[in-house]
């Protein structure tokens, strides 16, 4: 996969997040810039969600 469809890909994914998590800000979205953990934590932060431990 070439770095611009994966680029076109996580900016069609950003908007699609911003939809579903409003209280995520351009700013959050671009420190994570696509890494699937990072998003996570964000969105764990910002929703006071706590992290599913299955360990």
């Amino acid at each position: 996969m070439d770095r611009d469809r994966v680029g076109g890909s996580w900016k069609q994914l950003k908007g699609k997040t911003k939809e579903q998590w409003g209280k995520l800000t351009d700013d959050d979205l671009d420190q994570v810039a696509g890494k699937r953990e990072q998003l996570e934590d964000k969105i764990q932060e910002r929703y006071g969600l706590e992290k599913d431990r299955s360990d």
